[in-house]
């Protein structure tokens, strides 16, 4: 892979990206701009790939750098691209060995942008993440928070960890030959839960339960690594936001509830993979409840939730609007896992619903997942004991797919 640093303040955390591909057994070619060597020197880059770095098209001549660097590539990655190097690619220029990369480079490009608020807000600036998108780039929005200076806001480079996650969920689809002239999902919405809601019963304990978001996370990099427009809805979940993704914190199912129906509004496709609390206590503490002298334990009256799923399922905002769903099983006397969960297809109403067989605590907490996909056409696709991220584009592809058929 090529990855292509520019010249802005963020080209450090460019040195965590470039060790992340390295430890994950990636080949890779550095190529900065000369403002990015004034930021980090090219020791630096030398030594973390291992390879000698150029940033002109004269350096190295008898390879021919500028057209075998983007001939060879598998990916070809921008982090941080800054707002003229937006402008110079999508104005198709060529004038250094990045942009000369750029334009000969037949496979997946992600930029990952990063710039002052006002910069990525720049009509100018959006116009030209809007061609490259349209060309087939893949174009991280910037995360939100501390910038140079006492600044703050929009236009920070998102966590390298989840750069490189995105990168190899783009990866995993070039090693199978799934990847387009333009990502499948660009141009597209997305809304995604994840997470598990807690329902308070004072102000320091919760009825909740063991859902630790990593599948929902994973099914949003995935979508955003397939060019979709992602709005993630985190109940409760500590981990890191995925690269390029809007993420909406929440803790109750109703706050879920409202941001879930807000978010499918202008959704193509809607995954509830959080775990909402079916049942909430009708009454709050507003102090902590203390245990009684004689050892007797509070009653605790419970009032059912709304039905998230079933709701976004049977009030579509759009049409063809595809509506996935999860089901945590465990099987009892009236039938298997696969019986509830047919029951439950027809009883949401949603197009695909994700089965997991959660007995003994499975899943919950893990990396690793494994389920079945039953669609309401009647098919059931088993998901073999794998990673999370590659379920997560089989639910993906899934999506795809109806949101195909609808065309």
């Amino acid at each position: 892979m090529v990855l292509g640093v520019t010249g802005g303040i963020a080209a450090y955390k460019a040195a965590e990206l470039l060790r992340r591909f390295t430890e994950g057994g990636y080949d890779v070619t550095v190529v900065p701009t000369a403002s990015a060597l004034e930021f980090v020197g090219a020791p630096t880059w030398e030594a973390l790939s291992g390879k000698p770095v150029a940033t002109e098209v004269f350096e190295s001549i008898t390879d021919v750098p500028h057209v075998r660097l983007g001939q060879e590539a598998d990916l070809v990655v921008v982090a941080p691209a800054t707002a003229n190097t937006l402008a110079r690619a999508a104005h198709g220029l060529a004038d250094d060995l990045l942009t000369n990369t750029l334009l000969t480079a037949r496979c997946p490009i992600v930029f990952a942008p990063a710039m002052h608020t006002e910069m990525w807000e720049h009509a100018a600036t959006q116009d030209n993440v809007a061609t490259l998108r349209r060309r087939g780039a893949i174009v991280i929005d910037p995360a939100e928070g501390r910038l140079t200076g006492k600044d703050t806001g929009k236009g920070r480079l998102p966590d390298p960890v989840e750069i490189f996650e995105l990168c190899q969920a783009v990866l995993a689809r070039v090693s199978t030959g799934s990847t387009t002239d333009l990502p499948d999902l660009a141009g597209r919405q997305v809304a995604v839960s994840a997470g598990g809601t807690r329902e308070y019963l004072d102000p320091v304990r919760f009825l909740g339960n063991r859902s630790s978001g990593l599948q929902g996370y994973a099914i949003a990099r995935a979508a955003a690594a397939r060019g979709a427009e992602v709005t993630l809805v985190a109940a409760n979940v500590t981990l890191p936001d995925p690269a390029g993704v809007k993420v909406i914190r929440v803790e109750t199912t109703a706050e879920l509830h409202d941001a879930m129906h807000t978010a499918a509004h202008s959704a193509d496709a809607v995954v509830m993979a959080a775990a909402p609390a079916d049942f909430r206590p009708t009454t709050v503490s507003d102090a902590k409840i203390k245990k009684a002298a004689d050892g007797s334990a509070p009653s605790i009256e419970l009032a059912q939730n709304a039905d998230i799923l079933a709701e976004l399922s049977h009030r579509r905002s759009r049409p063809g609007q595809v509506v996935v769903g999860f089901a945590a099983e465990t099987g009892d006397a009236s039938g298997s896992v696969l019986d509830l969960a047919r029951a439950k297809l027809a009883r949401k109403g949603c197009d695909l619903l994700v089965v997991n067989d959660v007995s003994g605590g499975a899943v919950f907490g893990s990396t690793d997942n494994e389920a079945v996909i039953l669609g309401v056409d009647g098919s059931a696709t088993a998901v073999p004991h794998g990673s999370k991220n590659a379920l997560a584009q089989v639910i993906v592809d899934h999506i795809v797919d109806r949101i195909s058929a609808e065309r």
